[in-house]
């Protein structure tokens, strides 16, 4: 199971992580993942001057933004759920 972590403090809040969460959660069930994801959110990962923070697995991303979600969905997160 893949992890996914948004964070959910002020900053990134203000940011759009609900939003970002919003578009992992839709394409999480369009495409049938629930199962093979887990969609957490967190507060401060300690860049919050770049954006919403978002970590999958061991890593952490910085600078997702609503507009961009989906796209970092499919090129981030979809290739490690494939591989798992």
């Amino acid at each position: 199971m893949i992890t996914i972590v948004v964070c959910v403090g002020s900053s990134c809040y203000v940011r759009g992580s609900d939003k970002v969460a919003e578009t992992f959660e839709r394409l999480m069930n369009e495409q049938e993942l629930n199962d093979k994801v887990e969609l957490v959110g967190s507060f401060c990962m300690d860049a919050c001057s770049m954006g919403v923070s978002v970590r999958v697995g061991d890593q952490i991303f910085r600078g997702v933004s609503p507009e961009s979600a989906e796209q970092f969905f499919n090129d981030e997160i979809r290739p490690r759920i494939d591989a798992a």
